[in-house]
């Protein structure tokens, strides 16, 4: 098991930002091979499961989450969400809060606690490096400009 906590700070406001994070299908885009299914109903809320599936052909597992906590940000209140993982490979919990940041913007912590089922406890130092450095690129690639899809122009002739 490892624990590790991210912080970074976003120029956009909470809410914005809290967008950015929880729109689950958006992490597909910065979290290479990988694909996010959201298996219930929207909106999300407490009990919504979503699967991000990690890897090529048989070399792939599915990290099924669920969300067990869910308070957007509101007026000068923190956002919290709390995600369990209900994998067979890669178990844990991940938080992620958004507040807002002295002299504007939002403040994001984002705290993993990482299981990874068979790998024997000498791994837990490299396992959290290389935790800290995916979900650190992720957030990163989250808080950045919105990756919006691109509307077809018009076609030259």
């Amino acid at each position: 098991m490892v624990l590790f906590l991210l912080e970074r700070l976003s120029p956009t406001p909470p809410a914005e930002t809290w967008r950015r994070l929880t729109e689950w299908p958006r992490h597909a885009r910065v979290v290479p091979l990988t694909r996010v299914s959201v298996v219930t109903p929207p909106p999300t809320s407490e009990g919504t499961v979503f699967v991000a599936r990690s890897g090529i052909g048989p070399v792939a597992f599915d990290d099924p989450m669920e969300v067990v906590t869910w308070r957007p940000p509101r007026g000068g209140d923190p956002g919290r969400c709390r995600l369990v993982k209900h994998g067979t490979f890669v178990t844990g919990w991940a938080e992620i809060e958004v507040r807002r940041a002295a002299g504007g913007g939002s403040l994001v912590l984002w705290r993993e606690d990482l299981r990874v089922r068979w790998l024997p406890g000498f791994c837990d130092r490299p396992l959290a490096w290389a935790g800290r450095w995916m979900f650190g690129r992720a957030v990163d690639g989250l808080l950045r400009e919105p990756l919006a899809e691109r509307a077809p122009g018009p076609s030259s002739p």
